[in-house]
């Protein structure tokens, strides 16, 4: 009796480690019919992301970083403090003294945690 459960356990494990074998090898090969028809353009280029882009914060620090600036001008505007406005322009006077390619570094990121595509567009028709 104690063979038979023994032997039960063995053949319920190895079934289990079959299984999962099969669905990776089902979930390789739907990764790349996927690519294929991406590189076919019969289906838009999207990167699928997995859980390590849930537990980012990347997107929010982004956020917060264009966001900033702007929230500091309604205070200055609303509240009537001259000196933080006069502080916001000193900041983007420097920022837009700052070398090109850094601009286009921080646009490249922005465009790219944000998935915006025609960025590089816009900036190419000025």
């Amino acid at each position: 009796m104690l063979f038979d459960l023994l032997g039960f356990g063995i053949k319920a494990a190895w079934d289990v480690f079959k299984t999962k074998q099969q669905t990776k090898r089902l979930e390789a090969l739907a990764e790349q019919k996927h690519t294929e028809k991406m590189l076919t353009g019969e289906i838009e280029y999207k990167k699928v992301l997995g859980s390590q882009h849930d537990a980012s914060w990347k997107d929010e620090f982004v956020l917060i970083v264009v966001s900033l600036p702007l929230l500091v001008l309604a205070y200055a505007v609303f509240f009537g403090d001259e000196q933080i406005r006069e502080k916001l322009d000193v900041y983007f006077y420097y920022f837009s003294e700052l070398p090109s390619f850094y601009t286009w570094l921080v646009i490249g990121i922005f465009g790219a945690i944000y998935g915006i595509k025609p960025t590089m567009d816009l900036f190419r028709k000025k």
